[in-house]
């Protein structure tokens, strides 16, 4: 444990010199992994250190570090290592307060502390899923228990087969999470009513309210609150209103966007979210704890708790009255204490440090915008609205490849692809609590040196 520790911590406070992208190729990865399985036992110290040095030669990019701008994935705050550590460490499942009483109150604070931070209904429920995907699932299958017992249908008994039928709507740039969530819950995908978008991406209060005209039966309508591509949210409170009238259940993809409404300043581009039915966001993006943390809040924990509740094994506590047992709350019941590390991220960062943290990045995203669009041949694609930008090199789809490419080689920083309205570009993402206006700078040096270099041999 001792090398383990040694190793990370090495890893952590190398970040700023180490390659952001990855190094090693998978032929030099599979020799150092792969081989026949050894048929006795061999030192832990041994497997420790292969792999450690797997990561010293690059077969793990610095995704964490400060200027790793390809994903919305956020660094890792030190406070919340230190309590993911731990959490490995005691390896208690919290599933149950009778098997974790400190994790169940711990992740019980946690929550009221997130629904009062995003300024939601103050009686919303909230569940720690592995990500948005299941925190999505776990939102649309509280509004199907909710809207299918409306007509008279026990779906958690009967099921979809006969049951009637629920209308999806959602806008047309919609993320992939919640055409998997749709298709997990047994509605599928396909038949899912599209709304129009505007040039930003987002949805067509006025094609919505269209939409909605004249239809009766269960509803539900997926917004979105941070485009991940031009981080546009949805005019949520006018959904919200429209989509009321004729009693459908309003679902809020914040993924991201959400954490917005921790911010003073930039608390009015949600406008009306409190109004939603659920919402679904990551806390390990902009609050920059450990991967494998979704967060899940549904304004009717009556629904929430019943589409998850099931009946219990013999073999288990009947529970504790009053205390909470996060199996009632999402769907997984093996899971680790992953609300521990948000706990602690939130107790260390505050309501201000928060404001902060996501407040830094959108201000380092748009000094990001200024400085490329001087860039000759770059062309900025969105109005910076949180912490995304996208740009397009020469108005060519080659070029631009070529200039992502060029970046990603360099080892200095690290921008992905993205495909805008059929044109392609380079997406910046601004979520670590590490970037700083010299890694914004030092990157776009690398952005316009690849610029000049685009369409010429390497």
């Amino acid at each position: 444990m001792n090398l383990a520790y040694r190793q990370a911590i090495d890893y952590l406070t190398t970040l700023r010199e180490r390659p952001v992208g990855a190094t090693a190729d998978s032929d030099r990865l599979l020799k150092l992994f792969d081989g026949p399985m050894p048929a006795r036992p061999s030192p832990a110290a041994g497997t420790v250190e292969l792999l450690g040095r797997a990561v010293a030669e690059g077969g793990v990019p610095a995704a964490s570090g400060p200027r790793f701008f390809g994903y919305v994935t956020g660094g890792t705050l030190p406070v919340a290592i230190a309590a993911d550590w731990l959490v490995a460490a005691w390896d208690q499942t919290a599933s149950l307060y009778d098997l974790a009483p400190a994790i169940s109150v711990a992740e019980h604070v946690a929550g009221r502390w997130l629904v009062e931070l995003f300024g939601l209904p103050p009686d919303t429920s909230v569940g720690f899923p592995t990500g948005c995907t299941m925190a999505h699932l776990t939102a649309l299958a509280a509004a199907r228990h909710r809207l299918l017992a409306g007509v008279g249908w026990d779906v958690e008994r009967d099921g979809l087969r006969d049951a009637p039928p629920v209308r999806i709507i959602a806008g047309a740039q919609r993320h992939m999470t919640i055409d998997l969530a749709l298709r997990y819950l047994g509605f599928g995908s396909g038949g899912t009513h599209l709304v129009s978008v505007d040039g930003r991406g987002r949805m067509n209060v006025d094609a919505l309210e269209e939409m909605m005209a004249g239809h009766e039966g269960p509803t539900i309508v997926c917004t979105q609150a941070g485009d991940v591509n031009s981080g546009a949210i949805d005019p949520v409170g006018e959904i919200c209103d429209v989509a009321h009238q004729h009693d459908a259940w309003v679902h809020v993809d914040g993924a991201f966007g959400l954490w917005a409404a921790a911010s003073p300043s930039l608390r009015e581009l949600l406008s009306g979210v409190e109004k939603a039915d659920s919402w679904a966001t990551d806390a390990h993006k902009w609050l920059n704890v450990p991967y494998d943390c979704g967060i899940v809040l549904v304004a009717h924990a009556d629904a929430h708790r019943a589409a998850m509740l099931n009946e219990r094994a013999g073999y288990l506590p009947a529970g504790t009255p009053g205390e909470r047992d996060a199996i009632e709350w999402v769907p997984d019941f093996s899971r680790r204490a992953r609300s521990l590390p948000v706990w602690a991220a939130l107790r260390t960062l505050g309501r201000e440090g928060v404001a902060d943290l996501v407040e830094r990045c959108c201000a380092l995203t748009r000094r990001f915008a200024r400085l490329i669009a001087a860039i000759p041949g770059a062309e900025l694609l969105n109005e910076v609205v949180l912490n995304q930008v996208m740009v397009r090199f020469a108005d060519d789809d080659a070029a631009t490849r070529d200039v992502i490419a060029r970046v990603q080689a360099s080892g200095v920083c690290w921008f992905g692809g993205t495909n805008w309205y059929g044109k392609a570009a380079m997406r910046v993402s601004v979520v670590s609590w590490q970037t700083t206006e010299e890694d914004v700078d030092r990157s776009v040096e690398v952005i316009r040196a690849a610029a000049a270099s685009a369409g010429r041999p390497s």
